[in-house]
């Protein structure tokens, strides 16, 4: 896989290249969809299969404090890309200006001069360029000029629910991980440096947890969950905190994990936290016992969950 992240990189135009373009916020199936196409019409052609995305995201540039959370950081999102296949990946700097562009004019310069575009996949409700000017027919007419085929892909649905990032950002919302997880087709997972907390797991509550600073910018419902763990090159499971620790009065937002069977320490580390299942809402309890107590029994289920 190649990563461009400067136009000026490339020196001369991509083999046959297939592109398909879009901010691709959460990689969910429909996503993958049309990944899929570029990949199966780039072996068709002898081509190189190529994706366009953007960082940042054009709504953080141009409704700046406005716009939804994001499902994926520009560094999952590049990961899940490369786990894709796809032969190069261009992630544009997107400014005011680059928005400002005409779309006639995206498509003549960079689609086709620079990138040397012989096929374009898109999803159904596909715009671009500047007040969102192109659309897939534009793209079909200037095709049919100079020589590039257009291929639409339609909505992907699953038991009857539209997979779009709003639909799994809703979910997500809700700690309906298992749904999200059918849109996504993988569990919703978060990312984070590990951070000095209250230090009062061990001594307090008689397990130790890894205190988040989190990158990603959607966290699930308030509430406990069973989670994956990734640290370094291990795999582990645990349980996952997300919410204001009411025993204890603070009021403050945390996310904390406490990684079963471990105990090597992890200050400093980045980690990632699939979810997998919600076990229960967070509750304030009469004492630190009571809630040890429950945190006793949450680990019990979550093992058995993880067999």
């Amino acid at each position: 896989m190649t990563l461009i992240s400067d136009l000026k990189q490339l020196k001369k135009p991509l083999k046959n290249p297939v592109l398909t373009i879009g901010n691709f916020d959460g990689m969910h199936i429909g996503h993958l969809a049309l990944f899929d196409k570029v990949k199966e019409r780039a072996k068709k052609i002898n081509g190189q299969s190529a994706v366009m995305t953007f960082e940042p995201h054009p709504i953080k540039v141009m409704l700046p404090g406005n716009g939804p959370p994001l499902i994926t950081p520009i560094h999952q999102k590049l990961r899940l890309m490369e786990d894709t296949g796809i032969d190069v990946i261009f992630c544009i700097p997107f400014t005011k200006k680059f928005a400002a562009t005409p779309a006639r004019k995206f498509v003549k310069d960079i689609l086709l001069e620079k990138i040397g575009v012989k096929e374009i996949v898109v999803g159904y409700d596909y715009t671009f360029g500047r007040k969102r000017e192109g659309n897939t027919q534009l793209l079909m007419e200037m095709g049919d000029g100079v020589g590039f085929a257009v291929h639409e892909v339609h909505p992907v649905c699953i038991d009857d629910t539209l997979v779009s990032s709003t639909s799994i950002r809703d979910l997500v919302q809700d700690g309906n991980l298992k749904e999200a997880k059918k849109l996504l087709g993988r569990d919703y997972q978060v990312s984070g440096t590990v951070i000095k907390g209250k230090n009062r797991g061990d001594r307090l509550l008689g397990c130790s947890t890894a205190n988040l600073a989190l990158i990603d910018e959607l966290t699930p419902k308030v509430g406990v969950y069973a989670v994956r763990v990734y640290i370094d090159d291990q795999t582990c499971y645990g349980l996952t905190n997300i919410g204001y620790n009411p025993t204890f009065g603070e009021g403050v937002f945390s996310v904390e994990t406490h990684v079963l069977d471990f105990s090597e320490n992890l200050l400093g580390k980045i980690i990632r936290v699939d979810f997998i299942e919600r076990l229960r809402d967070e509750k304030t309890f009469e004492s630190p016992k009571e809630l040890a107590e429950q945190i006793g029994k949450d680990i019990l289920r979550a093992r058995e969950l993880f067999g």
